[in-house]
């Protein structure tokens, strides 16, 4: 496959997260939102890694997991604690967290 499938892929998949970041006020949706996103720019990289010959891509790549590990652990920590509160919560609550 050439390399302008895997960034039209990668285009595809990171507007779908833009658009679900957004449109949708589930705060759920909208952080698979972005990990959709950061998987969209991974795939990016690792394109233009291969189409380089250097390794530089899946370092980048490696880098980005390792933020998007610790993004999760943050993110995951923060939607659990608004939808112990309300479970119907959106992201126009987040004022409820102020103590």
């Amino acid at each position: 496959m050439s390399q302008t499938a895997y960034l039209v892929v990668a285009a595809g998949l990171f507007g779908i997260g833009a658009a679900g970041l957004l449109l949708r006020k589930n705060v759920l949706v909208m952080f698979m939102c972005v990990e959709l996103m950061l998987n969209a720019v991974n795939l990016t990289f690792v394109s233009f890694g291969r189409s380089l010959d250097d390794v530089g891509g899946q370092v980048s790549v490696f880098f980005v997991l390792v933020v998007a590990a610790a993004e999760v652990v943050v993110g995951l920590g923060i939607i659990v604690a608004i939808m112990r509160r309300r479970a119907d919560a959106t992201a126009d609550d987040i004022s409820m967290l102020k103590g």
